[in-house]
């Protein structure tokens, strides 16, 4: 599942569209061989812990530990959270839909609002400190 909706990645751009990510970050679930072999054969590099379980058949063979990045996993948080913004909406968090394409529909409305409600409270803030400001002065 996870190579499939990799190869759905497109970020338009005033040419052909961006369809390689630089990097994956993952938790610790999407750590297979099937998954690795499909990011690597497209040249994308993977930030994903090793499970525990792995890490001692490891110790156990004597193979060589996976690349893991501490730092680059810690933005990881931040994707988190948005998707669980998302999922307030009980449709895109039941998977409800009967068909992929309406899911689909259904995400990037939710998407647009939550970009939407995202700047008006930036702007309320900024009208709020420049009104203290004036206020102050």
């Amino acid at each position: 599942m996870l190579p499939l909706a990799v190869r759905q990645i497109r970020v338009p751009t005033a040419g052909r569209p961006w369809t390689k990510p630089d990097r994956l970050l993952a938790d610790k679930g999407y750590l297979s061989r099937f998954n690795r072999a499909g990011l690597r054969a497209r040249d994308i590099k993977v930030t994903i812990p090793e499970r525990d379980d792995q890490i001692a058949h490891r110790r156990k063979r004597r193979g060589r530990p996976i690349k893991f990045d501490a730092a680059e996993y810690k933005g990881r948080n931040v994707v988190e959270r948005c998707f669980n913004r998302l999922k307030r909406w009980r449709g895109i968090a039941m998977r409800s839909d009967k068909t992929a394409r309406n899911y689909h529909a259904g995400l990037r409305v939710a998407a647009a609002l939550l970009w939407a409600h995202t700047v008006q409270d930036k702007q309320s803030t900024i009208t709020l400190m420049r009104t203290r400001r004036a206020r102050r002065r």
